[in-house]
């Protein structure tokens, strides 16, 4: 029997965040799975969307003994600590030495992680890896679509494989096509020939939506590309908001021969580099944004629905910054809602106060944002939680969700949703949990970029994207850069570092 040993560890890591992801952050999981070692891996990763349940599914329909190792993933955030990095890693390793005679290894990985001591955290688990099977076993890991993608990284795996979706509905079967380009590696027996082209300027990943073009149609010729030949072809827009050399938009291709890769992989980043001016668009104030969706759900049948886009826990903010809830209130908006903010202090002070009661609250604005701060004002406590719900949309698939300690409080026209653990805003079910039903709202505020459209878009009338003070800065060029390579753009058009 054809023997895989398979894991996970997720980080998508935003250097200029406020908070790093600890040893207990992989523990809990944020909004991926709680930690898991050893057999009980298998029993977790089944029937939900993350890559290696896909995997899972394709191996056992193959008949192929698995061995896990351990799957662990946190929420986006600043640096992955030492600690964390080295005792995950070394479960990982040490359980793949121990494995017996294998056939190949499968990862699951984010692609985009930086630890307090390596910049490349992916490239170091890979190394690793190699390091332990030796350069004869297949060794096949699927990607995050913002991967940032390394040399080191494509040096030691015998394929990437990255999502093609933006919101990530396809997770899963990234990991169902790293079992499929498994296969053909184990059956053939050969190493297919890779290529590799990082592209000229940072992509913002509000632009980086797959519903919309420019994304849309280049992963259409992109899927039309592949082919017995070009068995494997992936576009990583890349994480823009981690400051090492590699950061950025990368195409990676394998081909039966050189010439197939290289050839692939040249158009595709041809048509990337051609769209240039395509990935931007309208980005609206705070006070604009909720002015604008007021006048819109004054004929709308449908939420006007607002990313908080520079507070996305998705993209490493802590969750907990305020300034579109006070333009809500500024302007008083009236049946709307904003979630979720993180700030354990104020769920419990709703808890031990009740329902019914008002309490007053700093609340948020714990991260110290520049221009954010708590917002000291008096809330109503309408709802509470044990923040355990099963988050059923597209983008979750079905996940178990543990927000801890959690709440409805509200301020005029305006409810708010308080937990205790932070993940972004990208489900219905994250309103609902405390008695929020989101389409009978006028305006809802997500804390989330994009991946919340794959939910909320069949219930929107309209999508704004607004820029509040946050840790993801929607213009790429406003980090304040000092370590990428020399001449990328910091956005498209933008000045070259």
């Amino acid at each position: 029997m054809t023997r895989i040993a398979v894991g996970g560890f997720l980080h998508e890591t935003n250097t200029f965040a406020p908070t790093k992801a600890t040893w207990d952050d992989f523990v809990h999981g944020g909004g991926w799975p709680s930690m898991t070692q050893g057999p009980d891996v298998l029993a977790v990763m089944r029937h939900i969307n993350v890559g290696l349940a896909g995997f899972v599914e394709q191996a056992e329909a193959r008949q192929w003994e698995l061995v896990p190792t351990i799957a662990c993933g946190a929420s986006p955030s600043a640096h992955v600590t030492e600690d964390a990095f080295e005792r995950i890693a070394k479960v990982m390793i040490d359980g793949i030495k121990a494995a017996g005679p294998l056939d190949a290894v499968y990862l699951d990985l984010h692609g985009a992680m930086v630890t307090e001591h390596l910049d490349d955290g992916e490239g170091e688990i890979l190394a690793r890896v190699r390091a332990a099977i030796g350069n004869d076993l297949p060794l096949v890991v699927s990607l995050d679509l913002h991967a940032n993608v390394t040399p080191r990284m494509v040096e030691h795996a015998d394929a990437l494989i990255a999502y093609r979706t933006y919101p990530h509905v396809d997770m899963a079967d990234t990991g169902r096509a790293a079992a499929r380009h498994l296969a053909l590696l184990l059956q053939s027996g050969h190493r297919f020939a890779k290529a590799f082209r990082q592209l000229p300027f940072l992509i913002p990943i509000s632009w980086q939506c797959t519903f919309d073009q420019p994304c849309k149609g280049i992963y259409e010729k992109l899927a039309a590309l592949e082919s017995d030949a070009v068995p494997t072809l992936s576009f990583a827009p890349g994480f823009p908001a981690a400051d090492f050399p590699d950061c950025g938009a990368s195409v990676f291709a394998y081909g039966r021969t050189q010439q197939d890769a290289d050839d692939a992989a040249d158009r595709i980043a041809a048509l990337v580099i051609g769209h240039e001016n395509d990935f931007d668009g309208r980005i609206y104030t705070p006070d604009d944004g909720v002015r604008h969706a007021m006048e819109l759900a004054k004929t709308a049948t449908k939420p006007i629905v607002i990313a908080d886009t520079q507070d996305n826990p998705g993209a490493g903010g802590d969750s907990d910054t305020t300034g579109m809830l006070r333009a809500l209130v500024r302007n008083n908006a009236q049946r709307a809602a904003i979630g979720v903010i993180y700030d354990p202090d104020s769920a419990q002070a709703a808890h031990e106060a009740g329902v019914g009661a008002t309490v007053a609250l700093a609340l948020g604005g714990k991260s110290r944002i520049a221009g954010d701060a708590p917002y000291k004002e008096s809330f109503v406590v309408e709802t509470l939680s044990d923040g355990r719900f099963v988050a059923s949309g597209p983008y979750y698939g079905g996940r178990d969700m543990d927000m801890g300690p959690s709440a409805c409080l509200r301020i005029g026209g305006v409810r708010v949703v308080v937990a205790s653990h932070k993940a972004q805003l990208a489900d219905q079910s994250m309103y609902r949990f405390v008695g929020i039903e989101p389409t009978e709202q006028s305006i809802l505020v997500n804390k989330s970029s994009v991946h919340f459209r794959a939910d909320f878009e069949p219930i929107a009338e309209t999508l704004l994207i607004c820029a509040a003070p946050g840790a993801m800065p929607a213009d790429t060029a406003a980090l304040p850069w000092a370590r990428l390579r020399p001449g990328i753009r910091t956005r498209p058009n933008g000045a070259p570092f």
